[in-house]
This record gives structure tokens, sequence and C-alpha cells, in this order.
């Protein structure tokens, strides 16, 4: 729904994934933001992104999995916080 899942576009014998452009985009730019401060702030999400600069993988691909646990994290926040009844 935030348009973080990848979309295949592949041709032959080369694998591509990209970014889904649909989705809310208020809401891809807020995990944008959560990613790109936690790259600058979060120790473990810096060895992640190392770890994954030494697999070969790409600074946008690297990013985008990071938006995806992002939103996973948010997503169950968000749930938990709606089955709670309010105060």
């Amino acid at each position: 729904m935030c348009g973080v899942s990848p979309v295949e576009r592949s041709s032959g014998h080369r694998q591509f994934r990209r970014l889904n452009r649909g989705g809310d985009r208020q809401a891809n730019a807020a995990l944008h933001r959560i990613v790109f401060t936690r790259l600058r702030v979060d120790p473990r999400t810096q060895d992640y992104y190392e770890r994954r600069i030494k697999e070969g993988k790409t600074r946008r691909e690297i990013v985008r999995c990071l938006k995806i646990y992002a939103a996973r994290e948010v997503f169950h926040l968000v749930r938990g916080m709606q089955s709670q009844p309010p105060s």
C-alpha cells in the first residue's frame, strides 16, 4: 500500500526489480525519511548497509529492503494501536 513492494522488470537473462510507483506517496515519503534517518543514526542499520554492500547490492536495492522492513515495523505499531481501546 505504500509503494515499496518490488516489481519485476526482467529482460532475457537479466533479473531486475524496481520500486512500485503506485500506492500512497505520502506514506512512501515517510518511509524514505525513516530509512535515511536510520542510515545516519542507527548503528544496526549502518552495519546492515555495509554487509549488503559487501554482498554486491546497490544502494537502491538496499534502501528498498530497508523500506520494506520499516513498513512492516510501522504496520505492526499501527495495528497494535488500533486494537487497544481508547483511554
